[in-house]
């Protein structure tokens, strides 16, 4: 399978990032952009939104990336940095970018902005099965 299709098949099969109400804005192998608008349900007690959000968005990203080069990978560690606040109604979008590519380990770094503010810093290590992605 081509590598930019793979996000797509990703996100048919992912109800998590559907009920998130996660679009795919742009895709080419070792890059994603996806994006999103934060709902109601999805704040927290102070109004503001879940930390988990943020990261949420950062994470699909990632995953949707590390999988372009055409095998399965899946996150060995993630770390997130918040940096502003959201709010009901914001629309975040997430880029993630490969750093560093190996046989079995790949460094990505995911950048979460809203507009031209960036409101997080995503941080992740993949690990790159033997597994390809077919159609």
């Amino acid at each position: 399978m081509q590598g930019e299709k793979i996000p797509y098949k990703m996100l048919s099969l992912d109800p998590f990032s559907q009920w998130l109400g996660i679009e795919i804005l742009e895709c080419e192998i070792g890059s994603c952009k996806v994006g999103m608008t934060v709902r109601k349900e999805m704040l927290n007690s102070m109004g503001k939104a879940h930390g988990g959000i943020a990261y949420s968005l950062a994470d699909t990203a990632f995953g949707f990336t590390v999988n372009t080069n055409g095998r399965f990978a899946v996150s060995i560690e993630t770390s997130i940095n918040h940096i502003e606040a959201l709010e009901e109604g914001d629309y975040i979008v997430a880029e993630a970018s490969l750093e560093s590519l190996k046989n079995k380990l790949a460094f990505y770094i995911v950048e979460v902005k809203k507009g031209d503010v960036l409101v997080a810093l995503f941080k992740g290590v993949a690990y790159r099965t033997p597994k390809e992605w077919e159609e």
